[in-house]
């Protein structure tokens, strides 16, 4: 891991879609680590100005992450584009949580994500040490062209043949996201209800498929569940919730005091937030939603939601955010990126880095 991207600490920084920060991602990277910034929904000229910011930050490695444009069944065509009557279906259904964030209903028409190449251009501009991608195997030309530009590619699994699949591809590393993992479930080849296996198992499993270094993610919030990774088999850890609990990550303080006390079984997965199994802390609006019967496919459910999900960010009301939490959330014990990383650091096997 560390001659492959170039870093001191085999400790890899989750990538926040909308949760990402300079601030985190550069102190990652700083302590040692491979910092990663999520790019989900932002323009190429947001991302340059990202890339150049984190220079600005660190002089060491760090990774963007990518969502590869997958459709799954009922979601929209690969263009993005909307029908008007699953619009307005969507906004009838969420119309309570508008109204009680205090937050405006949305008109039509309603923008389509950035486009991907867009995104990837800039990604690649940016120069980082590695591009990460969810949903899928990148193309071969994007691998071609990353590896020409010096960029490692690293991909993320849910089962083992999506691990294989991606070591045909030509990634140089793959992340095996277990179920106990925050956010979306970044399932490709069969649905993510069908691919729900747990870290203890998925680890060795992938390692022994592959022949490609194997990150895993999911469960680690600490010393011991990174002994544990490298103890399956791991040559990294991939960390998302205890990092996102600490003041450096762009979570609102009401998101990381949540992540803090939780517990494993409070966890859930739900479509209820952005149309897609992600994996969070239930609240009032995924009960609402949930309740309502209603869920417009991912993207749009998710673009619906974030415009009361911003206005309660701005206000503190947990009960309408994402709470994007993984099972072992409860076990983040520190607020600065730093002490987290000396803990998950403490459980490298010496020899291991």
């Amino acid at each position: 891991m560390r001659e492959l991207l170039g870093i001191e600490t085999p400790v890899v920084l989750g990538p926040f879609g909308g949760l990402s920060s300079v601030d985190l991602t550069a102190a990652v990277s700083e302590a040692g680590g491979l910092g990663s910034f999520g790019l989900y929904g932002l323009s190429g000229e947001r991302i340059r100005a990202i890339g150049e910011q984190l220079r600005e930050r660190t002089t060491r490695p760090f990774a963007l992450n990518l969502w590869l444009p997958f459709r799954a069944p009922g979601e929209p065509d690969a263009d993005g584009g909307f029908r008007h009557d699953d619009v307005d279906r969507a906004i009838a259904a969420l119309r309570p949580l508008f109204d009680e964030a205090g937050a405006p209903v949305p008109e039509w028409p309603i923008a389509p994500l950035p486009d991907f190449d867009e995104q990837l251009a800039s990604a690649l501009d940016a120069q980082p040490a590695a591009l990460s991608f969810v949903f899928g195997v990148p193309p071969a030309d994007v691998v071609e062209e990353a590896h020409r530009r010096g960029i490692r590619i690293i991909g993320t699994a849910t089962t083992v043949p999506e691990a294989q699949a991606l070591e045909a591809g030509g990634v140089d590393a793959v992340v095996a996201s277990g179920s106990e993992a925050a956010g979306h479930r970044p399932s490709f080849l069969a649905d993510p209800d069908d691919s729900l296996v747990g870290g203890l198992a998925l680890i060795p499993q992938v390692v022994d498929a592959v022949g490609i270094p194997v990150i895993a993610a999911g469960g680690i919030a600490d010393r011991r569940g990174v002994a544990a990774a490298f103890a399956l088999g791991a040559s990294g850890v991939q960390v998302g919730s205890a990092f996102l609990a600490t003041r450096q990550s762009a979570a609102p303080a009401v998101h990381r005091e949540r992540i803090r006390g939780a517990l494993a079984h409070e966890t859930v997965l739900t479509r209820a937030m952005s149309g897609r199994p992600a994996r969070g802390l239930p609240n009032r609006a995924v009960r609402t939603i949930e309740q309502s019967g209603a869920i417009a496919p991912f993207p749009l459910q998710n673009i619906l939601t974030g415009v009361f999900r911003r206005r309660a960010a701005e206000t503190g009301d947990a009960e309408l955010l994402s709470l994007w939490m993984g099972q072992s959330a409860g076990l983040s014990r520190h607020e600065d990126a730093a002490e987290v990383f000396a803990e998950l650091a403490a459980g490298v096997p010496d020899g291991r880095v």
